[in-house]
C-alpha cells in the first residue's frame, strides 16, 4: 500500500512559479535553488495523514485489491507455464504456441481491469489529496523561496552539479505544513482527477483575461490615411 500512495500525479506543470528563462535571465538571477516538488508534496502532514486516513477508511479495498491480486497472479504463472512448455516441444506447433501466448496476454489485461475496478475508489480519494495539495503548491513555493531569498528555482532533473545547500525542498515542506496542514479524505459526489487544478487554472485565466480588460485601450492613431492606387 505504500507504494501506491505516491504523490504521483501532483501536476507539476500547472505551478506557475516561474516561467523558463533564458541563460541570461539565469545569470542575473541572485539567488538559485532547486526544489522536488513531488518529494515536497509526499512528505507533507497533509499528505502523510490522509495516507493514513485512506489505509483505514479503504482498507476493505485495499485488502481485497491485494488478495485478489495474488490469485490472479498465480493464475497467470500457470499460463506462463503452459506457454514455456509449448516453446520447449520440437516441432514447436505455432498455433497453440501463438494461442498460449494470448492467454497470457488476456490474463494480466483483465486481470489489470479487474483489479483497475477494485482499487478505483482508493485511487479516486489518493487523486482528491493531491489536487488538494497541488492547488496550493504554488503558494508554498513562492513563500520558501521568499525565506530563502531564492528567486530562481529550478528542478533537480535539469542540474548537473549542486551543493546540497541549494535544495529548498524542506523549506517547500515546510511551508506546505504552515499553509495547508490537513486535507479531506472524503471524495465529493461527481469528482474526477485533476478537476480542484482545472478550476484553479480556470480562474487564473478568467482573472489574467479580466485584468487586460482593464487596461486602457490603445488610442487609435491619428492623421489622415495613406492613400493607394
Amino acid at each position: 500500500m505504500k507504494k501506491i500512495l505516491v504523490a504521483s500525479a501532483l501536476a507539476v506543470a500547472t505551478l506557475s512559479v516561474s516561467p523558463i528563462m533564458s541563460a541570461p535571465a539565469i545569470a542575473q538571477a541572485k539567488g538559485v535553488a532547486v526544489a522536488d516538488v513531488r518529494v515536497a508534496a509526499a512528505r507533507s502532514n497533509a499528505f502523510q495523514t490522509a495516507s493514513t486516513q485512506i489505509e483505514t477508511t479503504y482498507k476493505a479495498q485495499i485488502d481485497q485489491q491485494q488478495s485478489r491480486g495474488q490469485t490472479l497472479q498465480a493464475e497467470i504463472n500457470v499460463l506462463i507455464a503452459k506457454y514455456n512448455e509449448e516453446s520447449k516441444k520440437t516441432p514447436q506447433n505455432q498455433a497453440a504456441l501463438q494461442a498460449a501466448a494470448k492467454a497470457v496476454q488476456d490474463k494480466r489485461q483483465a486481470a489489470q481491469t479487474e483489479l483497475g475496478q477494485i482499487g478505483a475508489p482508493v485511487d479516486l480519494a489518493i487523486a482528491y489529496v493531491e489536487d488538494q495539495i497541488s492547488v496550493r503548491m504554488n503558494e508554498a513555493i513562492k513563500a520558501a523561496m521568499t525565506a530563502k531569498k531564492v528567486d530562481l528555482l529550478v528542478n533537480p532533473e535539469a542540474v548537473i552539479a549542486r551543493e546540497n545547500n541549494v535544495d529548498i525542498t524542506d523549506a517547500v515542506v515546510a511551508e506546505l505544513n504552515r499553509i495547508l496542514p490537513t486535507v479531506s479524505t472524503a471524495v465529493p459526489a461527481g469528482y474526477q482527477a485533476g478537476q480542484l487544478v482545472q478550476q484553479r487554472n480556470q480562474q487564473l485565466m478568467d482573472q489574467a483575461r479580466a485584468a487586460q480588460g482593464t487596461r486602457p485601450a490603445t488610442p487609435a492613431p491619428t492623421g489622415t490615411a495613406p492613400t493607394t492606387r
